[in-house]
């Protein structure tokens, strides 16, 4: 073999091997080039949940086909809204529907941790009434939720049949929080804790939390994984505070479950890459 020869196979060899390694933490995208028939869009959205209508979009997908599609939950009371992972997740040639729940964010209506979970079930049933004018493959939905979304998704996900997958995002363990809390006065301490009242929410966060407080068999998750065995779940935190819950749904899940504990903060400021890598291969698969 020939000097030259060598070479190349060694540039070929090195170009593979880089590529293969650095494709855990690198997304290669490009701009979509469009269906004109069909093409992908934004789409202002007014979902009926309750006696009110949640303000919302569609991120549509390009082309005329029926679209899988994700729904995008929002944490407490949610600025972070994962809209880099949306757009990369419609590019990918899902539709993305991301709302607010009611009483939050100018969505009129109570705010509750129960209305929430409510909200996505008429979420995924809108879904079903309008998947021909929406395109979207009514079959194929999942979820995704962040902090209090990710407590959403698991207890949405109980109540969704046809729903198969959730990716639940640095889950605010609600129950934990709330377990050694007793007292009125106590409750309100939290509140301090919290930041006071969040003008964004249409209720007290006093009222909120009383809530956990009466129910805490409700929001500690660990009772709901036998509920969740016939589900795919992955669930990626910033700490290890939820091995409880994660260890319960791993030996009670039948179909598929995942967890990690990554070094990053809650909004996952370092890994926005790799946690959309992490979705798009949870979503293909």
């Amino acid at each position: 073999m020939n000097n030259l020869s060598t070479k190349l196979i060694f540039l070929f060899t090195f170009f593979i091997a880089t590529n293969a390694f650095g494709q855990r933490d690198s997304i290669v995208l490009k701009d979509i080039a469009w269906d004109n028939s069909s093409p992908a869009g934004f789409i202002e959205l007014r979902i009926p949940s309750g006696n009110n209508l949640m303000q919302g979009f569609i991120y549509k997908a390009n082309g005329r086909q029926k679209h899988p599609t994700l729904l995008l939950l929002h944490g407490f009371p949610g600025n972070e809204r994962n809209l880099d992972l949306a757009q990369v997740v419609r590019a990918h040639g899902w539709n993305v529907i991301y709302f607010n729940y009611r009483g939050s964010w100018g969505t009129p209506g109570q705010f509750s941790f129960k209305h929430c979970v409510e909200d996505v079930v008429n979420v995924v049933g809108f879904c079903k009434k309008y998947q021909d004018s929406l395109q979207i493959d009514a079959s194929n939905i999942a979820l995704f939720g962040h902090s209090m979304g990710g407590w959403i998704c698991l207890k949405a996900l109980q109540q969704l049949p046809n729903v198969k997958k959730g990716f639940a995002l640095s889950t605010w363990n609600i129950y934990s929080d709330f377990k050694d809390i007793k007292s009125d006065q106590q409750i309100t301490e939290k509140v301090k804790q919290e930041g006071g009242e969040i003008f964004v929410l249409t209720t007290p966060t006093k009222t909120i939390f009383e809530s956990v407080v009466k129910e805490p068999n409700y929001f500690n998750l660990v009772n709901d994984a036998r509920a969740l065995s016939g589900k795919q779940i992955i669930m990626v935190d910033e700490h290890s505070a939820n091995k409880e819950i994660a260890d319960a749904i791993k030996n009670s899940n039948k179909v598929y479950f995942d967890y990690e504990v990554w070094h990053t903060d809650h909004p996952f400021t370092n890994k926005r890459i790799s946690l959309i890598n992490k979705v798009l291969w949870f979503l293909d698969r």
